[in-house]
């Protein structure tokens, strides 16, 4: 018999979370396990991703919050008529909307999954925050297990009224087989954007979010352009690109808009990174940076803000410098400049390294692998002494 896993999610953007979610489900054993996605909002622009490795996708609709007592009913008979094994929901409002409808629906267990160690009121929504609150105020017991994907999101969500004995930290996991430097692809992207191969390129890759923090980034390269006039900045993800009024005129005013490249949202971040010799993580907020670990396993040395799980990945591979500090982070890629290419190259090899041996997808997933197999055989051996219990009354 196949464990039936149904996955709960917001949404179905590239982003982080869905990214490791799509890692996952195309390396669990299939013939252990059956998954299912449910997105609550009809954002799925990945869903041509997860048909290609067979998992099936369905929709609830939600579009306001007048929405969701109708779309839980819809999810409470959905998890009714093809009822589960194992429910894992991804993100706040999933958590706390797959979990309330799998407790109506029967008695599957239900872990969370938390991507996020920031909680500041700054920098996150109000209904972010309520939701998280009401998540903690239910997390004694609505939840078999909260998985995390950074120990200091465990450590900020427990402090934040979490139940502490629930949670587990798992890392976010990288496919080695899918990531690498691409000698070719250097060439392509930099005639592409009229960069010399002797050029120095600075990239970041992320989403236009306070999180982010791409201030924190422009004012640093700011910095940095003065002592380095020759240089470029690549930057990609969602909403990163010369619509962006916000953006735009931060870059403007930093005198940057000739040394800048905005790439939006791209497919081919290995083809992208091996165009960059400096990746950055300017956050202000991480769980377990996806960007940062895909750009060291395509052997790009990273300067990282120690925020998150961020230092704890890039070990003695990268520099880590304070949030919120621009001078720091100008002062970390002088010092990689400075170091050369070659000596670059060594760290970027030494950064693939470390990522092969402690954050490979396999070890990840058979980590996911395990925690569901334990709750499976929990809830099927109570089922047993019921049902023994049961027959001898």
């Amino acid at each position: 018999m196949r464990i039936r896993l149904h996955c709960i999610i917001n949404s179905l953007a590239p982003q982080g979370a869905q990214n490791m979610l799509l890692r996952l489900l195309g390396r669990i054993d299939r013939e252990r396990f059956e998954p299912v996605v449910t997105t609550l909002i009809d954002q799925v622009p990945m869903a041509r991703q997860f048909a290609e490795i067979e998992v099936p996708v369905r929709v609830l609709g939600v579009r306001s919050h007048l929405d969701g007592p109708l779309a839980l009913l819809r999810l409470v008979r959905q998890l009714r008529a093809d009822p589960p094994h194992i429910i894992q929901t991804w993100l706040y409002h999933a958590d706390l909307f797959g979990g309330i409808a799998a407790r109506l629906a029967g008695r599957a267990p239900v872990v969370w999954n938390i991507r996020h160690s920031n909680l500041e009121p700054q920098v996150n929504r109000r209904t972010t925050l309520l939701t998280a609150k009401a998540c903690a105020h239910l997390s004694g017991w609505l939840p078999a297990k909260i998985i995390c994907c950074a120990e200091a999101a465990r450590q900020s969500h427990v402090q934040f009224g979490y139940a502490e004995r629930r949670f587990e930290v798992i890392p976010n996991g990288f496919d080695l087989g899918k990531l690498s430097r691409q000698t070719q692809a250097r060439r392509e992207i930099r005639d592409e954007l009229g960069i010399a191969e002797q050029t120095l390129v600075i990239g970041l890759v992320g989403r236009f979010h306070p999180q982010k923090d791409h201030r924190n980034f422009i004012q640093a390269a700011a910095r940095f352009a003065t002592r380095y006039p020759g240089l470029r900045f690549l930057l990609a993800g969602d909403e990163v690109q010369w619509d962006n009024r916000i953006l735009v005129e931060w870059i403007q005013q930093a005198g940057l808009a000739d040394k800048v490249s905005l790439l939006g949202r791209r497919d081919d971040i290995p083809r992208l990174l091996s165009a960059v010799d400096i990746a950055t993580s300017s956050s202000l907020g991480e769980g377990f940076p996806n960007a940062v670990g895909e750009a060291m396993a395509c052997q790009v040395p990273c300067v990282v803000t120690d925020v998150g799980d961020s230092a704890l990945l890039v070990g003695d591979t990268g520099v880590v410098v304070p949030a919120r500090n621009p001078q720091a982070l100008a002062a970390a890629w002088e010092h990689l400049a400075l170091m050369g290419e070659g000596q670059r190259r060594l760290l970027g090899e030494r950064g693939r390294q470390r990522i092969r041996e402690q954050f490979s997808l396999e070890a990840v997933v058979a980590s996911y692998e395990k925690l569901y197999f334990d709750l499976f055989a929990a809830t099927m051996g109570g089922k047993k002494k019921a049902g023994a219990a049961a027959a001898t009354y």
